[in-house]
């Protein structure tokens, strides 16, 4: 559930992340030497809204809506850790990335940091009186295109290395076909 409060910033300011997967299944049926095999490649899609980033002093907030504030920023905080983090991974280092200093990168692991494309859309503001918060937006983007993932299909090893060793044998049968 959507939680959203008025702030002096946003009328309809939402308090909170929101996550939403997406999980499929291809499924295969191969006949192999008279035997019926499945195989099966999986994937998933994280669609998830942020909760902007926001200053106590600008929203006006108090009370709940001020805890809440305040938790969205301390997650964004440890998201931006986990960034900056496989952003240097990127660049060669060896850092630790600090995945479990929140839910929210907890939940975004595999995202983030596995075998996953990224894709962020940012949301800026056009307004004079917004300029710190739309250079903060651009500049987390900033350090989310530095993130580099190598993708790959998770598929199982024992399939993996028959599927290679197939190609192989094809690619050897082709070979002598030509000389």
């Amino acid at each position: 559930v959507r939680r959203v409060a008025a702030t002096q910033m946003n009328a309809q300011s939402s308090r909170s992340h929101s996550c939403f997967t997406i999980k499929m299944e291809k499924r295969k049926v191969e006949e192999v030497d008279g035997n019926q095999k499945t195989t099966m490649l999986t994937s998933k899609i994280n669609l998830v809204d942020l909760a902007g980033s926001e200053r106590a002093s600008k929203t006006g907030a108090s009370g709940d809506t001020l805890k809440e504030g305040a938790a969205i920023n301390k997650s964004l905080m440890a998201l931006g850790s986990v960034i900056n983090a496989l952003g240097e991974i990127s660049k060669g280092k060896q850092v630790h990335i600090p995945y479990r200093d929140s839910k929210l990168t907890r939940l975004l692991q595999e995202s983030l940091g596995g075998n996953a494309s990224t894709l962020m859309i940012a949301a800026l503001s056009p307004a004079d009186y917004n300029h710190d918060e739309t250079l903060s937006t651009l500049n987390y983007a900033r350090r989310v295109k530095l993130v580099e993932n190598k993708v790959e299909k998770n598929e199982d090893v024992r399939e993996k290395e028959i599927r290679q060793l197939k190609e192989e044998i094809e690619a050897l049968r082709a070979k002598l076909m030509e000389g």
